[in-house]
């Protein structure tokens, strides 16, 4: 027993010895690293490890502080509020130094959310293409935060990235959004601005919230403590990966010879049957086909084109694709999102004909070329359109998998506090000016209880960072889906509508963008206008600058038999129809709940609303669609309206005047 028990200090003593040697040296965060922004007027957290009971030294623009590592290895030295300037050089010494260059005192934005946040200006080098190539700001700076997931707990560190300049094609790896809110910010404050990037596509708001932000929600309290037993988590991922993986099959096009992409000669008509390009193949004599589909056509290119790079676009294809050019393979994209933009090297397009080839794969609901998107190929200043008729032939029919069949997975990323652990615990030391968040439509099922959960996110963050009244503004959802003339119900309405009740937390605002959507594209291009309009309400609410910065708001309603009057905030110097033509977008409903399209009129700054075959209107909504066709209440400042719904019999939700 004496034996085992030694045995058992001596593992003991060793563990902790290799634990102390890991932090032997001063060890800082990735954060805290050369190029970072520091916070302007703020106590300053420098952290990081080293030998428990080691003293640090942090010195910066001559403002030391000391700090003493505990016994966990983790030390935390808090130096005094500064202006903005540098650079500087920061300065840790122990039993060792370490020295980070090239340090700014600014304004420091942690910005987050899901895709239309991560999207990046590499992605939108078409229409931001000027921009890209003026970029040269040393001194707006993005740190990239790692995607990582941990259901455990919260994490120490960030799992890499590095602070980068927006010059040159750096810019080109900056969020769309943040960047252009931070060069507005830049040129109007005149003081360095970073960026704190934590975002991850198609996450819900659940994930982004620590543990203890979620306790109000039984329901997610209970996935946290199940996905805790990791063994549970991977045994459920590996079942559902097997049952879930499509039955084996075989590509008709790859398995003979020549292969399809491979046929360079005339056409052979036999099995293969014209399609329109763009549109998708289940509307056009394609019966419910989940598989591979293969799209054929003879491009006539000009000599002028020939021996230069080139490129084309290819719009945006459900769900995969492929494609060769002269039995070439060009470029592929693996999911249905991205716009399709490949280069094409100089030495693959010949004068005459080309054969352009697509493999299409589609797991799921329509597939094929989505529509009202750019289809061509272009070099120099030719172009050559390439919708129209093409050939199909199918590949592959993949075998239906039944819902019955199929086993959930565990989506980690996608799970409660996942992504909080890892990706914004390990930030909430770092001081900041405030939070841009663009997030909502991984959460569009379930819009009513969006609002709760926004609420506690915005809570949860200001308590870990300590800040209470830290500044939160947010992004509402823009226009998106097929348009619909008749009022309708929908899921992104009340999702909109939920992020707009938002606003009743203090020291939070609202970027109107359902002006700013694409119909056929949940990642719409015009990003640079919702940066603008995230930075002037900053400039509004943070920096105190006496300017408008938000549209038309609905604050109130007047009754008056069957006419609805109804009041705003963010009218600016005037309501106004952006069009010119009458407001639009405007419904009513009586007890019965049915809406009809409304007749709306401006009258100074309220605008009154009815309809003649309601007699006693319950309801008012405006702009209450998945992608409302002609939102066009505007203030004269040229910001749009929220989208918003009254019912005026409910006290307490709206204020009766």
């Amino acid at each position: 027993m004496i034996r085992k028990m030694a045995a058992r200090i001596f593992i003991f003593l060793l563990f902790q010895a290799s634990v102390f040697s890991a932090f032997a040296d001063i060890r800082l965060p990735h954060l805290v690293s050369d190029g970072m922004v520091l916070q302007r007027g703020e106590n300053l957290n420098i952290w990081g490890w080293a030998d428990p009971g080691e003293t640090v030294t942090a010195t910066l623009a001559s403002k030391t502080a000391v700090a003493t590592t505990g016994p966990d290895g983790r030390w935390r030295a808090t130096l005094p509020a500064m202006e903005a300037g540098g650079p500087y050089t920061l300065r840790l010494q122990g039993k060792n130094e370490v020295v980070v260059h090239d340090v700014l005192l600014g304004d420091v934005w942690f910005c987050s959310g899901q895709s239309n946040m991560v999207h990046m200006l590499n992605i939108h080098d078409v229409i931001y293409a000027k921009e890209i190539v003026e970029a040269d700001y040393p001194h707006v700076r993005q740190f990239l935060v790692p995607t990582a997931t941990d259901l455990l707990r919260p994490q120490a560190d960030v799992t890499g990235g590095s602070w980068e300049q927006a010059v040159g094609d750096n810019v080109r790896a900056f969020s769309v959004v943040a960047y252009f809110f931070a060069l507005q910010i830049h040129k109007s404050q005149r003081v360095p601005v970073g960026i704190i990037n934590a975002s991850v596509g198609g996450t819900p708001i659940e994930a982004w919230t620590s543990e203890a932000g979620l306790t109000p929600f039984p329901v997610v309290m209970n996935t946290i403590q199940r996905n805790k037993d990791t063994a549970y988590v991977h045994a459920t991922n590996k079942a559902a990966a097997l049952a879930n993986a499509p039955a084996p099959y075989t590509d008709l096009g790859m398995a003979g010879e020549p292969r399809w992409f491979d046929m360079d000669k005339v056409l052979p008509m036999g099995g293969w049957r014209t399609i329109n390009v763009p549109g998708y193949w289940e509307d056009q004599g394609i019966h419910d086909l989940n598989g591979i589909v293969w799209y054929r056509k003879e491009v006539d290119i000009p000599a002028s084109m020939v021996g230069k790079p080139a490129r084309i676009f290819l719009g945006r294809i459900v769900d995969a694709d492929e494609l060769y050019i002269n039995g070439r393979k060009i470029g592929n994209t693996t999911y249905m999102y991205p716009q399709r933009r490949y280069h094409i090297a100089g030495d693959v397009l010949k004068a005459g004909r080309n054969v352009f080839v697509v493999r299409v794969t589609n797991h799921n609901g329509k597939g094929g070329f989505v529509p009202d998107k750019p289809y061509c190929v272009f070099a120099g200043s030719d172009t050559v359109d390439l919708k129209g008729t093409w050939h199909y032939k199918v590949g592959a029919v993949f075998a239906p998998i039944t819902q019955r069949d199929r086993i959930p997975s565990i989506p980690i990323q996608n799970q409660p506090a996942a992504l909080f652990n890892a990706m914004a615990a390990p930030v909430t030391d770092y001081a900041l000016k405030g939070v841009l968040w663009y997030q909502g439509e991984s959460n569009v099922a379930q819009p009513e209880v969006y609002a709760d959960r926004m609420r506690a996110l915005i809570a949860d963050w200001r308590s870990k960072w300590n800040k209470p009244a830290l500044p939160f503004l947010y992004v509402q959802l823009p226009g998106f889906m097929e348009y619909n003339y008749l009022p309708t119900e929908s899921r992104w309405a009340e999702m909109r509508e939920a992020q707009r009740q938002t606003l009743s937390v203090p020291h939070t605002a609202m970027a109107v963008a359902i002006d700013l959507g694409e119909w056929n594209d949940i990642h719409p291009e015009r990003k640079k206008e919702v940066g603008e309009r995230l930075a002037l309400l900053a400039e509004q609410m943070v920096y105190n600058h006496d300017i408008v910065a938000t549209g038309p708001l609905y604050r109130a309603y007047r009754k008056d038999g069957n006419k609805i009057t109804l009041s705003f905030d963010g009218v600016g110097s005037g309501l106004k129809a952006h069009d010119g033509g009458p407001l639009a977008e405007f419904s009513v409903a009586g007890p019965d709940g049915e809406f009809v399209w409304a007749q709306a009129e401006i009258a100074g700054d309220e605008v009154v609303v009815w309809n003649d075959s309601v007699p006693n209107p319950k309801y008012v909504r405006y702009a209450w669609a998945d992608n409302p066709v002609n939102p066009n209440l505007y203030n004269k400042e040229g910001l749009p309206a929220s989208p918003f719904e009254v019912a005026t019999d409910m006290p307490g939700t709206i204020e009766n005047q």
